[in-house]
C-alpha cells in the first residue's frame, strides 16, 4: 500500500474534531456522491477482510505524532518537572524518533510549545505575540429557534440556546496521513475527495458553515524508528483480536457512539451500534511487524453496526508509525 501526506488549511470553526474514523466515514459519503454505490461497493471489498482500501489519522501537527500512551511509572523521571506539566506534553517531534524511546519524554511538547514553534518569528521591535495554550479551543456560539407564528424566541423549542465551536490557533499547520490502496484509489482522487468534504464541511453544524477546509499534498517520508518492533497508532483503531501482546501493549480505550451523516440522516434511525476503540498514541505490540503501515481491523456489515444501512463499516483500522519499544519497557 502507499502512503499520503495531506497540509490541511483549516477556513472556519468546527463542530466536530478531526478524528481519523469520523474523517474515513465522510470520506465514504464524499466517493458516494462524486462516483456513485458502485464505485464505493467497489473499494469497500475486504474491507472487513483486512483489505480496506483507504486508512485516514487523526488531523496531527506537521512535525509530530502523538504520544505513545505509555504510563509515566515506566518511563524514567524527569527531574525537576512538575507532573502536571508532563502531561500535557502530548506532542513528540519526529526528530525524537533518532533517540531511544525512554528519552522520548524529555523531547515531547505541550499543544502551547507545538503552537510558539509554528508561530512566525516575532521583530524584535514588535510586542510579544499572544499564542493559544491548545491546538483547538472551545468557544460557546448563542444560537436561536425563531417561532414563526409570532417572530420571536420563547420557551421549550424555541428557547435560545448555545452550542460549543472548535477553533484552531493561528499558525498551526495541521496534516492527515493516509495509507491507501493505489490499484483501487489514488492519491490525486482522494485529495479531490478532501476537498469536496472541505467544500461541504465535516462533521456537526456543516449545514451552517462549519467544518469547512481545503487540502493539498505535501511530500514527506513516512516516520519509521530503526530495530522496529511495535506500532504507534495515527487514529482510533480495534485492536481485539490482532494477536497483539497484552503484556506490551499500551492504549486508552472510548466508546464510539457512532451516527450516520450526508444522505442517510433521513432514514429515521441516524444511530449505529457503539464500538469501542483505542485512542491515536496507542503503542501495540504484534506478534509480527505488518507489511503495510497500518493496524487494526475493519468493523461492521451484515448490519453489526446499522439496521437500516447494513452494509455500513467503521474505520478500526489505523495508521501507524514502526517503533522500538525496549525491552527494559514493561509493567
Amino acid at each position: 500500500m502507499d502512503t499520503l501526506t495531506l497540509r490541511l488549511q483549516l477556513r472556519s470553526p468546527f463542530g466536530s474534531p478531526l478524528l481519523g474514523d469520523m474523517l474515513f466515514g465522510q470520506l465514504c459519503w464524499a466517493l458516494r456522491n462524486r462516483d456513485g454505490d458502485a464505485s464505493l461497493q467497489e473499494c469497500l471489498q475486504g474491507y472487513t477482510a483486512g483489505r480496506p482500501f483507504a486508512v485516514v489519522s487523526d488531523a496531527l501537527p506537521i512535525g509530530y505524532l502523538p504520544r505513545p500512551a505509555l504510563p509515566l511509572s515506566l518511563l524514567p523521571e524527569l527531574v525537576g518537572t512538575d507532573r502536571k506539566q508532563i502531561k500535557k506534553r502530548l506532542w513528540l517531534p519526529l526528530a525524537a524518533l533518532e533517540r531511544p524511546m525512554t528519552e522520548w519524554l524529555g523531547h515531547c511538547q505541550s499543544e502551547a510549545e507545538v503552537i510558539a514553534a509554528s508561530a512566525p518569528a516575532t521583530p524584535a521591535e514588535a510586542p510579544a505575540a499572544h499564542h493559544s495554550q491548545a491546538l483547538m479551543t472551545l468557544h460557546p456560539q448563542p444560537h436561536n429557534s425563531i417561532n414563526r407564528l409570532t417572530g420571536t424566541t420563547g420557551r421549550g423549542d424555541f428557547a435560545p440556546y448555545t452550542q460549543m465551536q472548535r477553533w484552531s490557533a493561528d499558525g498551526v499547520a495541521l496534516c492527515l496521513r493516509l495509507v491507501f490502496d493505489a490499484e483501487r484509489i489514488s492519491a490525486e482522487t482522494l485529495t479531490d475527495l478532501f476537498n469536496d468534504i472541505g467544500s461541504v464541511g465535516f462533521g456537526r453544524d456543516a449545514s451552517i458553515g462549519l467544518g469547512k477546509f481545503e487540502v493539498e499534498p505535501l511530500p514527506t517520508p513516512w516516520p519509521r524508528q530503526p530495530d522496529a518492533n511495535a506500532c504507534l497508532t495515527l487514529a482510533p483503531c480495534a485492536p481485539q483480536g490482532q494477536g497483539c501482546r497484552a503484556e506490551r501493549s499500551f492504549y486508552e480505550v472510548f466508546t464510539r457512539f457512532g451516527r450516520h451523516g450526508d444522505a442517510a440522516v433521513q432514514l429515521g434511525n441516524p444511530f449505529k451500534t457503539p464500538v469501542l476503540l483505542a485512542r491515536a498514541g496507542a503503542l501495540l505490540t504484534p506478534s509480527s511487524l505488518p507489511s503495510d503501515p497500518i493496524i487494526g481491523q475493519g468493523l461492521g456489515a451484515n448490519g453489526q453496526l446499522s439496521k437500516v444501512i447494513p452494509e455500513t463499516v467503521q474505520q478500526g483500522y489505523a495508521p501507524c508509525v514502526a517503533v522500538h519499544l525496549p525491552e527494559e519497557i514493561a509493567p
